[in-house]
């Protein structure tokens, strides 16, 4: 048999199901992955000693113990929590945020926390204050972010699932980078008390997995109201693997975003991806969506804006390290964020990137009254070279353009590899857009696409 870390989530939960392999020896495996590769990776900052323990005590549950990597900015008890920034360098945290603490009542295994971009701004890994994380894909170039660890980490077989988050991008840009599914649910649709808040109107916890159905078995556990977090929706949960192995027959999905002049080079190559859907008996139908570009102006102004408020509360009395240890790219959003916040300025910029907001939000609207999901590139190219940010203080944004758009409108979404160039190892992804709260139509949509090609490694293989 493959060594265990290989393993889907799903596989493995059927295996230890039947008493065929034990979540204590999956943990082994893993550690074993992390001990090898994480040198040069670059993708664990703090790891579980206790891991094993765990594993053994919960194999009854739901997760039976199954090892998760955590980006860093989820809070979890007793367990460093950095955020990727030197100011909570030596931060414990007294409480578990609501995701982690959903994933332990289940019987996960937080296996360790990953590395992310500092506060989680920027989409590359590289302004982590703890070091890049490389893209395990091809150690040459990023793996992506912010989520880029926790991406990383499940591309690496260093874990069997992994939690990100997103706020305009930074669970699917590193999927599609790193060659995983990465799912971003419906603003609301999962809690974000105990995260390390980035833009609270667009912070989005979610699952990033080998599989779509890895990422749908991660949601049950995760979604769902919480009284910790008023912006949390009370509409009911459902099963979401129940979306799975479903045919698409009869279902509208509208192709945005392919005529913009970024994806000039890439577009015979989702094009050529495309007509899966028409062979697996949906329409497709390409759309004219409101622009993207205006979306990064947007993003950029009301990102800054909720930053420079978040972040004012890292004081270093509660949390040991005086603002002095903030990096330059936190420095930046705090000062961009604090002008346009400033009065007089705040309706030149701020009210009015929330107008524009508004009619994005319309727009979308408008087209799933006819479409049933909205598929477009995740991303304008494939993952890009170390040190690619150095000199871009957009980077982030410019890499996002795709993404932000259905971001800012609380949109569910989730990234699938369509595309693989052998010659480098790196993957394209196509981004699956759905209404709000229908989680269902994403993931039957992207899971009918999966098992219909090649591009997953792990089905695949």
């Amino acid at each position: 048999m493959k060594t265990l870390n290989t393993l889907t989530l799903k596989q493995t939960l059927d295996l230890i199901e039947k008493n065929e392999i034990s979540a204590a020896d999956v943990v082994k495996d893993v550690q074993s992955e992390i001990e090898r590769k994480n040198a040069e990776l670059n993708i664990y900052l703090t790891l579980d000693k206790n891991a094993i323990k765990t594993a053994e005590a919960h194999t009854d549950q739901e997760l039976k113990g199954i090892p998760i990597a955590v980006k860093d900015n989820f809070c979890t008890k007793g367990l460093r929590t950095t955020a990727s920034s030197t100011v909570l360098d030596t931060f414990i945290p007294p409480y578990d945020s609501t995701v982690t603490k959903k994933l332990k009542t289940a019987g996960g295994t937080i296996i360790g926390k990953t590395n992310l971009d500092a506060w989680a701004h920027g989409s590359s890994t590289e302004t982590s204050q703890f070091g890049r994380t490389l893209n395990p894909r091809n150690p040459d170039h990023l793996p992506g972010g912010s989520s880029g660890g926790s991406a990383a980490a499940v591309a690496a077989d260093m874990c069997i699932a992994a939690l990100g988050t997103e706020t305009a991008g930074s669970i699917r840009q590193p999927a599609a980078w790193c060659g995983v599914v990465g799912l971003k649910p419906t603003y609301g649709r999962v809690s974000r008390y105990g995260i390390v808040a980035m833009a609270s109107s667009t912070d989005s916890p979610g699952p990033i997995g080998k599989t779509v159905e890895d990422c749908s078995i991660l949601l049950n556990v995760i979604a769902g109201q919480d009284p910790y977090d008023a912006t949390t929706s009370p509409k009911p949960t459902i099963n979401y693997t129940t979306s799975l192995d479903k045919s698409i027959k009869g279902k509208k999905i509208g192709i945005i975003y392919l005529d913009i002049p970024e994806l000039k080079e890439i577009k015979s190559l989702y094009e050529s991806q495309l007509k899966i859907f028409e062979q697996l008996g949906a329409s497709i139908e390409y759309v004219k969506a409101m622009d993207p570009h205006p979306a990064i102006g947007v993003y950029t102004v009301v990102q800054r804006g909720e930053v420079s408020s978040n972040l004012a509360r890292y004081d270093g009395i509660r949390f040991g390290n005086d603002r002095s240890h903030f990096g330059a790219e936190a420095k930046r959003r705090i000062m961009l964020g604090t002008y346009t916040l400033s009065k007089g300025y705040s309706d030149q910029y701020y009210n009015r990137a929330q107008q524009v907001r508004s009619l994005y939000i319309k727009d979308f609207a408008k087209l799933f009254e006819t479409y049933d999901v909205l598929v477009a590139p995740t991303s304008p190219g494939y993952a890009k070279k170390m040190g690619a940010t150095e000199g871009s203080s957009m980077f982030g944004e410019l890499e996002d353009m795709l993404l932000e758009a259905s971001s800012l409108a609380g949109l569910p979404a989730i990234n699938v590899p369509c595309y693989k160039d052998d010659a480098t190892g790196l993957f394209l992804g196509l981004n699956i857009i759905g209404a709000m709260f229908r989680e269902d139509n994403v993931i039957q949509i992207a899971d009918a696409f999966e098992k219909a090609t090649k591009w997953n490694s792990w089905r695949n293989n």
